[in-house]
């Protein structure tokens, strides 16, 4: 497509013109369509930015890890694993500015960056050998690796300080975890196992000192389903080493596994009591761990009354602590004893104080509950009285006891300082102290002296008698006559004692034939019998003779007539 366009100006027979219209124009066209060759840079360019996307999007979090040491971490070699699966990788190590530990960088999955929270925790698996167990023996062929404990709760974070020694319990493990406070921590610490009735349900996983520095405050792990045990009646008591203990009931030994007596260890149970639900929700999982089981089954009351015991007597035996029973049941303790002298007529006295939950008594047939001091009144009314008796009588220790003396004089409770006063009687061994005194009283009574010159006495006519010729003489007699009667008893060994055993031999004999003549088959057992048969029947005969005679006596003289 050529065209010239002309200038109307001008005539068309201009020179210049016609000079121009020597030269070809070059003549710009549009195309329509766009040209494939721009796709292949266009489709690089899209993959690229395509991949530099994916790339990013795929790549997971970098955390930074602070640790003391770096013993067996290699950047780019050590794994970053849970539960054996490997979750990322240590890129970087470098040390802190202040030199005191190292940072590692790892660069995690993408699909872990949710589980980086503030409540993940980091540790470096290598062996170990600890009193609770061994663990991370496999590092010792594959090497050390960082272990990872995912958080699914709390604010994301990056930033983390390693643990040093692994943690007891994983997020991942089922179960709950409970506070317990004591005063002070004993054998227990981290991975100290928790007993439910000798059966290892549990571990401690951690513990802390308050911060006003009064107790101890121990977390401890119970496993699941075993975390429903515990309800709000529930005891802890520390099951560390061996409990010995020396009563008035004999001596006890409470102990629980090996392992406890060597780390500590922690038990719990429920009491079953007539008052108690043994399935009551757990309103606060912090709990008291007691000393021992026997503390942990006692019964804690809010509501205490303390009274005052005067006691005239030695108390020697007596601590603060010490139980109070009422009919054998303990109800209260000991809080102080003091020694008093009373100015006036120097005699001393010993105030006891002690403290008593009334609660511990269930009285019934009483709406509302009386009052426990007009009660304590009509006790003591009653007959109720305080006596020291022994709590052992191998260690010495006594302990206070209330009951009802019926026989005991009348006494009113008063009022001395802020305390009612409960009266008391002699103690066990103030009674006892009493009876050795009296009955030394009647021993001192005996005329001792007078017993001792008849003693004397006769202990000196004794001894004449013993020293006496007279006696000396019958002595020699009597040995005299002891040696006769030995010669006697020597013939009659020799001389008599063989001819009696032929008699006796003889007489053995004699007894044989005479047992032999008389048996029932004997030759003259026959005969006899013969013989007594033929007499019986001339005894018959001559009997009724006699008969016939006395009717007829004329038969003497006529004979018997041939009619009769």
């Amino acid at each position: 497509m050529t065209e010239t366009e002309s200038d109307p100006g001008r005539s068309p027979l201009d020179p210049a013109d016609q000079a121009s219209e020597s030269i070809p124009l070059a003549v710009v066209r549009t195309r329509d369509r766009f040209s494939l060759v721009w796709l292949i840079p266009l489709l690089a360019v899209a993959i690229g930015v395509w991949l530099a996307v994916k790339t990013l999007n795929e790549r997971g979090p970098t955390v930074t890890i602070e640790f003391k040491t770096a013993s067996g971490l290699v950047a780019g070699q050590t794994k970053v694993k849970f539960k054996d699966v490997d979750v990322g990788q240590v890129s970087a190590i470098d040390v802190s500015r202040d030199l005191k530990s190292v940072l590692v960088t790892a660069e995690m999955k993408h699909a872990f960056g949710a589980f980086l929270t503030e409540n993940t925790r980091f540790w470096v698996e290598r062996p170990r050998v600890t009193a609770s167990g061994v663990s991370g023996l496999d590092t010792l062929f594959s090497g050390a690796y960082i272990a990872l404990d995912p958080g699914t709760e709390g604010r994301a974070k990056r930033d983390f300080k390693g643990l040093e020694d692994p943690p007891i319990i994983t997020t991942s493990e089922d179960g709950k975890r409970f506070l317990l406070r004591s005063p002070t921590l004993g054998s227990l610490n981290i991975g100290s196992p928790v007993y439910y009735r000798q059966i290892q349900v549990g571990q401690v996983v951690g513990y802390a000192l308050d911060q006003d520095g009064q107790a101890v405050s121990i977390e401890i792990f119970i496993q699941s389903p075993h975390d429903t045990l515990v309800s709000a009646n529930t005891r802890f008591w520390n099951a560390s080493g061996i409990d010995f203990s020396v009563s008035g009931s004999g001596i006890k030994v409470d102990t629980q596994s090996l392992l406890a007596v060597l780390i500590g260890g922690v038990s719990f149970d429920t009491p079953e009591t007539i008052d108690s639900d043994p399935t009551s929700a757990v309103e606060s999982a912090d709990f008291p761990l007691y000393a021992t089981r026997e503390t942990a089954y006692a019964k804690i009351y809010s509501r205490k009354e303390r009274y005052l015991l005067f006691f005239k007597g030695s108390v020697r035996g007596l601590a603060i602590g010490s139980p109070v029973l009422l009919k054998g049941i303990g109800i209260g303790r000991v809080l102080d004893i003091q020694l008093q002298l009373d100015a006036d007529d120097l005699e001393f006295q010993i105030p006891v104080l002690i403290e008593i939950e009334p609660d511990r008594v269930a009285v019934r047939g009483a709406t509302p509950r009386p009052d426990d001091r007009d009660l304590v009144r009509r006790l003591v009314e009653s007959g109720l009285r305080g006596q020291l008796k022994f709590d052992s009588l191998l260690t010495g220790s006594l302990y206070v006891d209330l009951d009802f003396y019926r026989d005991a004089k009348p006494e009113l409770v008063v009022r001395y300082g802020d305390h009612e006063v409960i009266p008391t009687l002699p103690g066990s061994l103030q009674e006892l102290t009493t009876k050795v005194t009296n009955v030394l009283d009647k021993v001192d009574a005996i005329p001792l002296d007078q017993i001792g010159r008849d003693l004397s006495a006769t202990a000196a006519g004794a001894n004449a008698l013993v020293n006496s010729t007279v006696l000396k003489q019958a002595i020699v007699e009597l040995e005299g006559t002891l040696a006769q009667a030995r010669g006697t008893a020597e013939r009659l060994n020799q001389e008599i004692a063989p001819e009696l055993a032929n008699t006796l031999r003889e007489s053995s004999a004699t007894l044989k034939n005479a047992k032999s003549m008389i048996s029932d088959r004997s030759p003259v057992y026959v005969e006899m019998q013969r013989m007594f048969q033929e007499v019986s029947g001339a005894a018959r005969s001559i009997r009724l003779m006699a008969d016939y005679l006395e009717r007829h006596p004329e038969a003497l003289i006529q004979g018997k007539g041939r009619g009769r």
